[in-house]
C-alpha cells in the first residue's frame, strides 16, 4: 500500500528541492519519511550529523542506527515529509547547500 496523494505531494516537494544535492534520495513508499544518505556530505557518524543538523540549522531528523540493534551506521537519516509545504521547500533548500 501506498500513501494518501497528499502526502506524496509533500514527499515530491521535499524530494524535488533536493534534486540537485549531495544527498542519496533513498526510495521511499508507504510512510511519511524519506531516507537520505548523507555519505557524500559528511563523515560524521549518523547521530552527530543528524545533532549538527538540529543545532546548525534547525533541521530535525532521526539517524537510521538508532533502529539496529548493534546500531549499524549506514549514514543515512530520516526525514519526515508530514509538513508544511513551505517547511519542506525550506529544509530541502538548506539541505541542498550542504
Amino acid at each position: 500500500t501506498g500513501i494518501s496523494p497528499m502526502y506524496q505531494q509533500k514527499r515530491d516537494i521535499f524530494r524535488q528541492a533536493l534534486q540537485n544535492s549531495r544527498f542519496n534520495i533513498l526510495p521511499s513508499q508507504g510512510s511519511y519519511f524519506q531516507l537520505l544518505d548523507y555519505s557524500a556530505v559528511s563523515n560524521l557518524g549518523d547521530v552527530e550529523f543528524a545533532r549538527e543538523l538540529t543545532i546548525e540549522h534547525g533541521i530535525a531528523s532521526i539517524p537510521l542506527s538508532v533502529f539496529y540493534n548493534e546500531h549499524t551506521d549506514h549514514k543515512v537519516l530520516r526525514f519526515c515529509f508530514a509538513k508544511k509545504e513551505e517547511t519542506l521547500r525550506e529544509a530541502g533548500s538548506i539541505l541542498a547547500k550542504l
